[in-house]
């Protein structure tokens, strides 16, 4: 067995099989999970933060104008809900995930303890490291701009959609994400 963590037997060698998988969602997993969820918490994890500040070639963009996406970056702490997936889907659930989010094995996957109101739980998260070459950087208000200007986008749309799509989701969970807020404040108003 690969001692990558990034290797998806790896991720199912220390989940265990015995339990249900938690995933954590901070970003798109929250609105569009695409797998059998039968619970959700409110969660909060510490020494990551949500950033958008991965590149996307595919997703959000194309190789010649290159989109945005989300990422957990290492510093600070991030909002978001823990997913329960049943054990019975979870072997699904896991080779969705992988298909999903690690195509470009861009993604570092990790178990993180996520505090809910119910308790801590253990659950897979996506995270970036910041050397990675799809991190992009601290970015001028100038680049969000245009990069949310935009129009056209890659698979799943452009995005300034997808940046809309979460923090809509976001704010109907009642988390206020004020860099997400701020970053949106740069971009074109919405066509009426």
């Amino acid at each position: 067995m690969s001692n990558d963590p990034s290797h998806l037997e790896q991720i199912r060698h220390e989940w265990g099989g015995q339990d249900d998988l938690w995933v954590f969602a901070y970003a798109s997993l929250i609105w569009r999970p695409d797998m059998e969820v039968t619970e959700q918490r409110l969660a909060r994890v510490h020494g990551w933060h949500r950033a958008l500040a991965m590149w996307s070639r595919i997703n959000r963009g194309t190789p010649e104008r290159p989109g945005l996406v989300f990422a957990l970056l290492g510093g600070g702490s991030c909002q978001g809900l823990v997913l329960r997936v049943p054990r019975a889907h979870a072997h699904e659930a896991l080779e969705m995930l992988w298909s999903r989010e690690m195509p470009m094995k861009v993604y570092t996957p990790r178990w993180l303890t996520c505090h809910t109101p119910h308790g801590p739980v253990k659950a897979l998260a996506f995270t970036l490291p910041k050397s990675s070459p799809s991190h992009t950087g601290k970015l001028s208000p100038a680049q969000y701009r245009d990069i949310f200007s935009h129009t056209e986008g890659g698979r799943f749309g452009n995005t300034l959609d997808y940046a809309r799509q979460t923090q809509s989701a976001l704010q109907g969970l009642g988390i206020q994400d004020q860099a997400l807020n701020a970053l949106l404040s740069l971009a074109p108003a919405p066509l009426s």
